[in-house]
């Protein structure tokens, strides 16, 4: 075990590192503008896909990105440089973009794959951290992702500036799904597997109660609704003739109203009811009904149809119980 001047100074290291790389992405945000927006529309514009290319910690960096442009919809593959110049730049085709990850881009392996990408019309996005570099100069877009030093004490150790090329794919990846459209649907079809998958594709219809569920009208007394209460998990939604949701009766409303009136059972549920309800359909995903619960404190919701018409309740505790989150 360390002693504790040997703890002090770990602890300072690590929030140095932090506050180091945070000022790196401070500082990237604003080099975000036009060549930002021109290689994002080069990517969208392209028929084939995005090869993404990296050396070194750049090529794992280059692999997280192309793993996360192709989990957000647009279709990416990673390319070992050096791997590419013995065979595998079969994959390439002219009509793919790539995006090159160097923070010198100055690796002669990845000089190499550039010269061929150029020969074959492949259009490059660079991320580096010096524009007037070999990869610099020879890109179609420069996205600069240069940062004053890096984390490490003698200012070698790929750091600061990893943070950096991983923050700027990761800007891309969103910029790119949030352009497309791309959709929780979509993403739940390209995560099917697992816990994500099972969030992703639960809906509020695998869990709710859509059986024996309590409601009542505006003008049942109180009396009913304590019992329904007490028998019904503490929720009671207010329907109108048609069906339709017009408010809801929690425990909650129960005790805020027995706090100012002693006796409310011959009151009408319609005078104690919280005539807005948050309501949630049938269709939506479980998941989103749970960040609605916990956002505003609630324990259920009322389940409607496209009218309104209420077709059920689902509780918190049953979505919990379903791993919805």
């Amino acid at each position: 075990m360390p002693a504790l001047a040997d703890m002090t100074q770990v602890i300072a290291s690590g929030r140095r590192v932090l506050r180091m790389e945070a000022d790196a992405l401070r500082d990237l945000e604003g080099r975000v503008g036009e060549e930002f927006a021109a290689a994002a529309t080069l990517i969208l514009d392209a028929p084939g896909r995005v090869i993404v290319s990296g050396i070194g910690k750049s090529g794992i960096v280059a692999r997280k990105i192309a793993a996360t442009l192709t989990s957000t919809g647009t279709p990416a593959i990673f390319l070992h440089p050096v791997e590419g110049l013995h065979g595998d730049l079969g994959i390439v085709s002219r009509d793919d973009v790539a995006i090159l990850l160097s923070k010198s881009g100055e690796s002669s392996e990845m000089t190499g794959l550039v010269e061929y990408l150029k020969r074959l019309g492949v259009r490059i996005v660079a991320l580096t951290g010096r524009r007037h570099s070999t990869l610099g100069r020879s890109a179609d877009v420069l996205l600069d992702c240069s940062v004053s030093e890096e984390a490490c004490p003698f200012d070698l150790a790929p750091t600061t500036s990893s943070t950096a090329a991983l923050a700027m794919g990761d800007a891309l990846a969103v910029a790119l799904l949030e352009t497309r459209g791309f959709t929780r649907d979509d993403f739940a079809r390209l995560h099917p597997g697992g816990s994500l998958g099972r969030k992703l594709t639960l809906r509020v219809r695998d869990v709710m109660v859509d059986e024996d569920y309590p409601r009542l009208g505006p003008d049942a007394p109180m009396r009913q609704c304590v019992m329904l209460l007490a028998s019904k998990r503490g929720t009671v939604p207010v329907v109108d003739g048609a069906g339709r949701v017009i408010g809801v009766v929690t425990s909650g409303d129960l005790t805020r109203r027995m706090e100012r009136e002693e006796d409310i059972f011959d009151t009408p549920v319609g005078e104690v009811m919280n005539p807005d309800p948050k309501v949630v359909e049938a269709e939506e995903l479980a998941a989103a009904a749970v960040y609605v619960m916990e956002t505003h404190g609630i324990m259920a919701l009322p389940v409607v149809s496209a009218e309104r018409r209420l077709v059920g309740l689902v509780h918190l505790h049953d979505l919990l119980r379903a791993n919805a989150v």
